[in-house]
């Protein structure tokens, strides 16, 4: 009896919990057709072009679980505090075209006076457990307040690392355009996002903007979901089409020729933002090793890449400053020039050639 009570109670503690607003909604009516008609749907769920097992062939969720609960890497998070730069974002002049990492996946751009934030996440953490996922000391310098009004928000997938619901609902005010993934606007529209803001779109669509402002949605290999059920909504990437640049804003994803496709469709880019972080052998279908970050820059034919989805969060066993030992590692003379800047730091998109600190070697 005390077993049954035990579960009846652990039962209602998790519909509780599932049932609090960052959580999201899951598309239904209307929405729900809509989504129904893709051709990427399939049994309930959207799928990959390719077999994507979450695990790789032959690991259990158990040990991955119990790796990442109970593994000691001594490094996965750094002992001292990132060394930032903060810059006012609110003061920019007009004619900078720059971009601004805020560590992991989240940076702001600025081109041609537009003003664009990519899965922003400043609450402190990637997950909806209090005290679990904490960034790392000095990766959370900016604040929703240091964010100016946004033009275009771009949404890459709905995981709690880059949807963020203190975040997003903090930003709402701010946020004249929402650009995301199919499904994904049922979330924001629960939390009383503008329903017209929104433009969702499915993998292979395009959108323009303003101004020659366009957009293509691509591919991703990975998966989305906030609760227990899997890919109900779209997970992507987008190539941005400015009148001066083209643009590959990577999503998170396991290597495939998607980027080979992309690359022959719409390159070559001046700059490609790809994942490169909190990946593992055990799950080496949905997040690319540094050496696949760097064929996927490769077959996008970009002249530089900005590796991304590290340096706040430790989401993986890798020591915390891997990533980016190992891609800069294995940089050669015909390989896209490799931006490593600061959190914070501008990166100067009008400039062929410019030079960051490898300042992760500076840190213990």
């Amino acid at each position: 009896m005390i077993f049954i009570l035990f579960v009846v109670l652990f039962s209602i503690f998790v519909i509780v919990f599932l049932m609090q607003p960052q959580f999201g909604k899951h598309p239904s009516g209307k929405h729900l057709l809509t989504i129904k008609q893709s051709i990427h749907y399939k049994n309930g769920s959207f799928e990959n072009s390719s077999v994507t097992p979450a695990l790789t062939e032959g690991v259990g969720y158990g040990t991955v679980l119990s790796e990442l609960l109970f593994k000691k890497n001594p490094r996965k998070k750094p002992e001292n505090r990132l060394p930032t730069i903060k810059t006012d974002l609110h003061q920019l002049d007009r004619d900078e075209d720059v971009l601004i990492w805020f560590g992991h996946s989240s940076y702001f751009m600025q081109i041609n006076g537009k003003k664009i934030l990519v899965d922003p996440v400043f609450s402190g953490s990637a997950s909806p457990i209090p005290y679990s996922i904490q960034a790392f000391a000095g990766s959370d310098i900016y604040t929703e307040n240091d964010i100016p009004e946004i033009d275009y928000l771009f949404i890459s997938h709905d995981h709690w690392d880059h949807f963020d619901y203190k975040t997003l609902t903090a930003l709402r005010p701010k946020i004249k355009k929402v650009i995301c993934g199919l499904g994904v606007g049922a979330h924001l529209i629960s939390w009383d996002f503008d329903k017209e803001s929104i433009k969702e779109c499915d993998w292979d669509q395009s959108l323009v903007l303003d101004d020659d402002f366009k957009i293509h949605t691509v591919p991703a290999r990975h998966f989305s979901g906030r609760r227990f059920k899997r890919n109900g909504t779209v997970w992507t990437s987008f190539v941005l089409k400015t009148p001066a640049y083209t643009l590959f804003l990577g999503g998170d994803s396991g290597y495939d020729m998607h980027f080979k496709t992309a690359g022959e469709k719409y390159g070559p880019f001046d700059l490609a933002i790809l994942e490169n972080g909190q990946y593992d052998e055990k799950w080496k279908y949905i997040h690319m090793q540094p050496e696949e970050v760097l064929q996927a820059a490769s077959d996008l034919r970009t002249t530089k890449l900005l590796p991304v989805h590290s340096g706040k969060f430790a989401l993986a066993n890798h020591a915390w400053d891997e990533p980016l030992k190992r891609i800069t590692a294995l940089a050669h003379v015909d390989s896209p020039k490799i931006l490593t800047p600061k959190i914070g730091e501008k990166v100067d998109l009008k400039l062929a050639d410019q030079h960051f600190e490898h300042w992760w070697t500076s840190v213990d």
